[in-house]
């Protein structure tokens, strides 16, 4: 039997912007928890959809073609193949679900902002 996952804990682990954190796996994919603030890398992943929950806080996702603004309790899912960046003015937690093995920074080359694979906490 898998233990229960609380994520306001697993959030209060750590304190570094842009570094996801896996909490749980559900067949083929991860799902990641992650603290925002300021602007990403604009970037791509070809290969996957990835899905944005904000569980707490407010941000945006940048997209070439306008901005989608998301609450706490609003999700929304950035198409395979589509550019964007997400930005947060104030810090933001927010829950990832993304295939294993995702990079953070997708098709973006030379990030500084490329977090460690598969960080479990």
């Amino acid at each position: 039997m898998n233990d229960v996952v609380n994520l306001a804990e697993k959030l209060a682990q750590f304190s570094e912007h842009w570094s996801p954190r896996v909490v749980a796996e559900l067949n083929d994919y991860q799902l990641k928890v992650v603290k925002l603030q300021n602007s990403f890398v604009w970037h791509k992943h070809d290969d996957t959809d990835e899905l944005f929950l904000v569980l707490q806080g407010a941000m945006s996702i940048r997209l070439r073609d306008g901005d989608v603004s998301l609450q706490a309790g609003e999700l929304y899912v950035v198409p395979r193949g589509v550019e964007h960046q997400p930005y947060a003015e104030d810090e933001c937690h927010v829950l990832l679900i993304e295939p294993r093995g995702v990079v953070n920074t997708g098709d973006a080359k030379d990030s500084r902002l490329r977090a460690d694979n598969d960080r479990w906490i």
